[in-house]
């Protein structure tokens, strides 16, 4: 399992945790989240997240 951390507000990821609030269960690999989701922070894209060692 990875984290992928928000570049701009530092919202951490992580897959074995999901997104509950967002809809993502745990367990839902990056590569499995609609394109639309949002960062549940500071409402920026999958484009504003870069996967990182934590």
């Amino acid at each position: 399992m990875k984290r992928w951390m928000c570049m701009n507000c530092g919202w951490v990821y992580d897959e074995t945790l999901g997104d509950p609030m967002g809809g993502i269960p745990p367990g839902t690999a990056w590569e499995d989240i609609p394109d639309d989701w949002k960062c549940p922070d500071c409402g920026l894209g999958k484009a504003a997240f870069e996967m990182t060692e934590i």
